[in-house]
């Protein structure tokens, strides 16, 4: 079989680092299926990249980035009606899944679907989400949308899937959901397997650990893969050390590099190729919080120390819990890996604070992308809330090109 022409359809896709990694290891997406409209925008985005890669007119793409061409005229030249129509901007779930598969039928014709991939949305897995919800999210009718993802694997029967999900799926209800989850997607005629793999071992500068549970057709010539780990280290100083200084609310969308690429950056093809970079934008902080990040800052970087609230002078302090969420600050390690990314830092970048005493404010909106390993030609739709979250929800990139490498190397 043809490599180049395995297909897959991608599940609750976010803003597609999954299928970055898919589409990067040489595999064709039929369709994306997400409910949230930036997210969709900026899959649609990034599939008329891919079309104009392919086409040797990258300089159309950096002509958008550079905010020379609308984003209407854009897609309208550069897209295609079936590029624009396979991403489905659609909820999975009841009567909605008639439509999406009639779509999906129009959009594969002849083609079979290789591969199903994707993972519903982790709040009702998570541990955060369970501890902030009174009945510890048993009730959230997102616990069965791996039902619903089921049902894409029983009308499409595809050779492999590959699902991924928070570490929480595994203690959820004491485990129970996740034994279920494996019983139905065998009782439906698959062997699976899973680990749970950190992101670091990919080349992600991140402490990311997930669940990859990857199944299979019964009786195929198929068992799960084992990943290669990258064996050098590198420090988010490599990762962030060329990009602009800012200062908080700097809001200059196209800045240039400040310095060469490094070493890390060139070995995973993070830098656009060209010498502008977008989305380096920072959000504005108050007084308060610039306060309590120099605080966090020097504390981390002097000492190794993370700063706890009830350490905080009283003046700085807002409320009189200092029992819960102690560790709200969180300054990112220049001289190791970052904490694990999630969505919450488009809330408000506590988090996530820049690691440098002359640069008092969160991560820019290019360094939380950097730090999912997507590419700096990366564009995500939607403005900057929406963008930190589509980051902190997704898989990164890096990641999912090992896993779909090495899963094209046993399809059969």
């Amino acid at each position: 079989m043809n490599k180049q022409k395995l297909t897959y359809i991608d599940l609750f896709s976010g803003a597609g680092g999954l299928s970055e990694g898919f589409i990067n290891a040489g595999f064709k997406p039929i369709a994306h299926v997400e409910i949230d409209e930036h997210a969709c925008k900026t899959l649609e985005t990034r599939l008329v990249y891919h079309k104009l890669k392919e086409e040797n007119k990258l300089g159309h793409y950096h002509d958008y980035l550079l905010e020379k061409t609308l984003r209407s005229d854009f897609i309208l030249k550069h897209g295609d009606k079936k590029l624009s129509e396979s991403v489905l901007n659609i909820g999975i779930g009841g009567k909605s899944n008639d439509t999406i598969f009639r779509k999906i039928d129009e959009l594969a014709g002849d083609n079979d679907i290789d591969l199903i991939v994707g993972g519903p949305p982790c709040q009702a897995y998570s541990l955060v989400g369970r501890a902030r919800d009174k009945k510890g999210m048993k009730d959230d009718p997102r616990n069965f949308l791996y039902k619903e993802y089921a049902k894409f694997l029983k009308n499409y029967n595809p050779k492999v899937f590959v699902f991924e999900n928070v570490m929480g799926l595994i203690t959820a209800d004491k485990g129970r959901y996740f034994t279920n989850m494996k019983a139905y997607f065998k009782r439906i005629g698959y062997e699976l397997d899973f680990t749970i793999p950190n992101a670091a071992d990919f080349g992600v500068l991140q402490k990311r650990k997930r669940i990859i549970l990857i199944g299979w057709r019964k009786n195929s010539d198929f068992n799960y893969p084992e990943f290669t780990k990258v064996k050098k280290s590198w420090k988010i100083q490599d990762l962030l050390m060329d990009l602009k200084k800012l200062k908080p609310g700097e809001q200059n969308n196209i800045t240039k590099y400040k310095k060469d690429s490094s070493e890390y950056l060139n070995k995973f093809n993070l830098r656009n190729g060209v010498e502008f970079v977008t989305q380096h934008v920072a959000r504005p902080h108050n007084n308060r919080d610039l306060e309590i990040y120099k605080i966090a800052i020097n504390k981390w970087l002097k000492d190794s120390e993370r700063l706890k609230y009830p350490d905080l002078p009283n003046r700085l302090k807002t409320h009189k819990n200092e029992k819960s969420f102690v560790d709200r600050f969180k300054v990112v390690d220049p001289n190791g890996y970052s904490h694990t990314m999630v969505a919450h830092i488009a809330k408000d970048g506590h988090h996530y604070i820049y690691p440098d005493a002359k640069q008092v404010r969160s991560l820019s909106v290019r360094e939380a992308a950097r730090i999912q390993s997507f590419s700096d030609d990366f564009f995500f739709e939607g403005g900057r809330s929406s963008a930190f979250r589509q980051i902190g929800n997704a898989v990164p990139p890096l990641m999912a090109y090992e896993i779909a490498t090495k899963i094209s190397e046993k399809i059969v």
